[in-house]
């Protein structure tokens, strides 16, 4: 049986749209008879080694991880050192036929190390926050020392893999990489829950509720969103699922605003019960300054829901305007809001975008995007 290495610092339950990615490509690749393993980070009480499902998930030592949905720098550099100890340990083991790298920072380095080391191809899998977050200070994009590493590794990797045709458009803004990158667009397989009602929830039947999905971390855009809603009717209000740093500076926002009584900062909930609050939202809200991709958006169109999203990143590879959603400038509360009101008031236009999602989706099955990885590796590695 053939072996590929993915390696993330970020893997399920860590981090967030990253390290499920990883998740549903080794899933991918097992079913097409391929033996997975996964380096990755370990946190809290999660075990060194797990077979999640057949699928082999070693977890190195890192130090100062304080939250399961962000990592530290700190964190992220040590497990460089002690996933460069436990890879070459599986390296010597295995005949791996691919390293596939996730993340050019931080993990780029340990994938280039141990391709170099053992002589085995990388795939570079880009994920859009990793070269380009224009709400860093410390993105590669602006530093210049972090962007001549990624533009180092780019040029090294056998193949570079990108989600989205804007992650791809910064990485030859920004770094130059001088190579082909090729875009793949990120599997989605539909999530089977019990569907529940809105009293089981603890919502109202009289409300119309906005919700967003994510790390309350600033590229999100979060604060947009809270003063879109001053805007917006009264009965309207918005569920807000996720945890992050900038909590609680939503939450003093939205105190300032007065408009603590229409928001529910929801937290981190289970994947059931994500479906289940989705299902029972009225439209799907993303303020993001800038996405690589934007699974929750799959999540949103899987339930039908209308979307009123932002235009910069590979959000635009999913979305077209009044077809499958409404897309407005980012940093603009304004322009939220009056999407938001177009599909509250147009029910023509709701219905046409909540029947185009549904169909939307179906074009991601695991199936046609695992094949085009597929051929990356038969070119590379087999």
């Amino acid at each position: 049986m053939a072996k590929i290495l993915i390696i993330n610092y970020e893997f399920p339950p860590l981090g967030g749209g990253g390290g499920r990615v990883s998740l549903n490509l080794a899933k991918g690749f097992q079913a097409e008879g391929y033996r997975v393993d996964v380096l990755t980070s370990r946190y809290g009480g999660l075990p060194t080694y797990e077979n999640v499902n057949g699928i082999h998930v070693y977890r190195v030592l890192v130090l100062g991880r304080r939250k399961k949905q962000t990592a530290t720098f700190f964190s992220m550099f040590t497990f460089l050192l002690s996933g460069c100890l436990r890879g070459i340990i599986l390296c010597r083991k295995n005949q791996y036929v691919l390293i596939n790298t996730h993340f050019v920072l931080p993990t780029g380095p340990l994938g280039f190390v141990l391709s170099t080391l053992f002589q085995i191809p990388d795939i570079l899998s880009i994920h859009g926050g990793d070269i380009y977050d224009p709400s860093k200070k410390s993105s590669p994009h602006k530093n210049r020392l972090l962007g001549i590493v990624v533009r180092f590794l780019l040029r090294r990797a056998d193949r570079v893999v990108a989600q989205s045709q804007n992650t791809k458009q910064n990485a030859i803004q920004y770094y130059n990489p001088g190579r082909e990158i090729h875009v793949i667009p990120l599997s989605y397989e539909p999530f089977c829950f019990s569907a529940v009602s809105r009293r089981e929830l603890g919502l109202s039947e009289n409300k119309r509720y906005l919700v967003s999905v994510g790390r309350v971390v600033k590229r999100k855009g979060f604060d947009y969103l809270i003063k879109s809603l001053e805007l917006l009717d009264e009965d309207v209000e918005l569920l807000l699922i996720g945890d992050g740093g900038e909590r609680a500076v939503l939450q003093d926002l939205a105190k300032t605003m007065g408009l603590s009584h229409r928001i529910q900062f929801v937290g981190d909930v289970s994947e059931e019960e994500k479906f289940q609050y989705l299902a029972n939202a009225d439209i799907y809200v993303l303020s993001s300054l800038h996405e690589g991709f934007g699974i929750v958006l799959q999540e949103a169109m899987q339930v039908g829901l209308p979307i009123v999203s932002t235009n910069y990143g590979g959000q635009v590879d999913l979305i077209i305007n009044q077809v499958n959603g409404l897309l407005v400038e980012p940093e603009n509360a304004v322009a939220l809001a009056e999407a938001i009101k177009q599909l509250l008031r147009d029910e023509n236009l709701y219905k046409k975008i909540s029947y185009n999602n549904v169909e939307k989706v179906r074009e991601f099955r695991p199936e046609t995007i695992i094949h085009e990885h597929l051929k990356l590796i038969k070119d590379r590695a087999v």
